[in-house]
């Protein structure tokens, strides 16, 4: 199957040259590089950098375990002076592996391509990165890499090995003139104690990192998200700056983002959750997911998934104290590149429509009772959070003891299951006002009390919210119309607030007078209890019954002398 993509590669070739938007250089690898940088500032006689004096490092790399298989190399338009002092020929992987910074005065060399590269670093913020994308990933340049390293072409492209490219730059620094990447500066102003910084700023820590670093996460290196135009620190350098990568194989799958609208009270913890799918995520190529609410950003990392499967990805917020819509914006950093979506968000208030002031002559003639209705109803939930983990492959390479030991392992991945149920429950009763209630039975025009308890019990409790509202609906208004928000008395305890028409301002419900005998049923839906799947919620009734009305409690007569 190899053989027939190679045969193909040069149909891909004609066809990425016509169409300049493709992604893919004709090689059929992709260059997985951007740039920035900005001014220069003023150089002084003994610390300097002139425009152009500049080169890539080469370095080929195992895809599966990131191992420098091939001695690092130098191209360059033009060369500088061999007596140039340099560090060796080291790679960004070999120093984070722990490789020492050594000075070297002498030695050093260079390869000039026949076509001329496009300007690496810039001195203005204005390199062409595509320019320098379509070079470093041409027929051209990948074959000489092949002929420079020894490797067969077919085999450098056949997907299993990388190009890690550094930009460098040729400068003079306290008289003498230096040949660096833009990792090997920073390890070095590290050994100078700040004073390349100090002295050459603009260069080793703009310029020069910015020249080149990651769109998308990879060999073990994040895409870069600072600042495009501002000076890096030397850890900044290090971890995520002053590098490319051209890679042979199909572009990563794009990340797919599955979410919904969503309906939230005011004041109040919610959760917001997406679905992220597409490819695979694990440590070495991860997903990071941002969610921007209301002006803030609400990052999630660490989201790995396998191949063909996906992950959820939720943050916990709480909610504005006014009504207002909302729109939640979703970015999905993946391996393959940004998905984003936007989610509409609907903040109500549910404390703005009280029954009104019941009266003694209130009639309604024409009441009939209505059921109690169905409303969403959710007492459990469940999500997974996918762990990879690495399996370990070794593999011996070489015939006698020079040979050596290789690890072509990979990721695999066990599934943590979590879950959460509601419990609630609520009760009615006469209010301690009503003189002539008795147990559960009372006359129309009274008041009722009433306690609405809930809660959830997680196996992941961090993320999960309690219920944080409860709302009634009452008979004579046909369980609609009218409604009563309940006050939250303590963690998942919630009773009527004081009412305003209350003589001693109770927590109290009062019955119209004009309710006929029977059960009195109040319907309340305990709400806004979150998890990562959602909102648990539950539809619960309690009931007094009915037995005359207040009027009965009455009666006129002559006053007593």
């Amino acid at each position: 199957m190899k053989k027939i993509l190679l045969r193909a590669l040069p149909l891909l070739l004609i066809f990425c040259l016509l169409c300049p938007m493709s992604a893919f250089a004709d090689t059929g690898g992709s260059g997985n590089i951007d740039g920035g940088g900005g001014g220069m500032g003023q150089g002084t006689s003994t610390n300097s950098w002139n425009s152009g004096n500049e080169g890539v490092r080469v370095t080929v790399v195992r895809a599966s375990d990131h191992t420098v298989v091939t001695t690092p190399f130098d191209f360059t338009n033009k060369a500088p002076s061999s007596s140039i002092y340099n560090f060796g020929k080291v790679s960004k992987l070999q120093y984070n592996s722990g490789t020492n910074l050594t000075p070297i005065k002498g030695g050093y060399t260079a390869i000039k391509p026949a076509q001329t590269m496009p300007r690496i670093i810039s001195t203005n913020g204005s390199n062409n990165i595509e320019a320098i994308k379509k070079y470093l990933c041409s027929e051209y340049v990948v074959k000489r890499i092949a002929d420079i390293t020894g490797m067969d072409y077919d085999v450098l492209i056949g997907g299993e090995y990388k190009i890690l490219l550094e930009p460098l730059a040729y400068y003079k620094f306290e008289g003498n003139m230096f040949a660096t990447t833009a990792t090997e500066a920073a390890l070095y102003d590290e050994q100078t104690s700040g004073l390349l910084r100090k002295r050459m700023v603009s260069l080793t820590h703009k310029n020069l990192p910015l020249a080149m670093f990651l769109e998308v996460s990879d060999l073990g290196y994040p895409a870069w998200g600072g600042s495009k135009t501002s000076a890096a620190t030397n850890a900044d350098i290090k971890s995520s700056l002053g590098l490319g990568i051209v890679r042979f194989e199909e572009k990563p799958e794009e990340p797919q983002i599955e979410a919904y609208d969503y309906e939230y009270r005011v004041n109040t913890d919610v959760i917001t959750a997406a679905r992220i799918s597409g490819g695979q995520s694990d440590p070495d190529s991860p997903t990071r997911v941002s969610f921007n609410i209301g002006g803030q950003t609400y990052s999630v990392g660490n989201v790995y998934y396998p191949e063909g499967d996906s992950q959820l990805a939720w943050v916990k917020w709480k909610t504005p104290n006014t009504e207002q819509n909302m729109t939640i914006e979703v970015t999905v950093s993946g391996p393959g590149s940004t998905a984003k979506t936007t989610l509409n968000v609907k903040i109500v208030d549910l404390d703005k429509n009280p029954p009104p002031n019941p009266v003694a002559d209130d009639r309604n003639d024409s009441f009939s009772c209505a059921s109690v209705p169905s409303r969403t109803v959710k007492s459990t939930a469940s999500w997974s959070i996918w762990r990879p983990w690495w399996q370990e492959y070794w593999v011996w390479h070489g015939d006698d003891e020079d040979g050596y030991w290789c690890d072509h392992g990979w990721y695999e991945f066990d599934l943590d299951r979590y879950s959460a149920s509601l419990t609630a429950d609520m009760s009615i009763m006469c209010d301690s006002k009503n003189p002539t209630a008795s147990g559960t039975v009372m006359k129309s025009g009274y008041g009722i009390n009433q306690t609405v308890t809930g809660s959830i019990s997680s196996s992941q409790s961090s993320a999960v919210t309690q219920p944080q509202n409860a709302v009634s609906y009452f008979p004579e208004f046909g369980y609609e119309t009218y409604w009563r928000l309940l006050e939250r008395m303590g963690s998942g305890r919630f009773e009527f607030q004081k009412n305003p028409y209350s003589t001693y301002k109770n927590r109290t419900h009062f019955s119209p007078i004009w309710m006929p005998d029977g059960a009195y049923t109040v319907n309340t839906w305990l709400i806004d209890a979150w998890t990562p799947d959602g909102m648990l919620s539950a539809n619960l009734t309690a009931s007094l019954t009915i037995r005359g009305n207040l009027w009965q409690d009455w009666h006129a007569g002559p006053i007593q002398p």
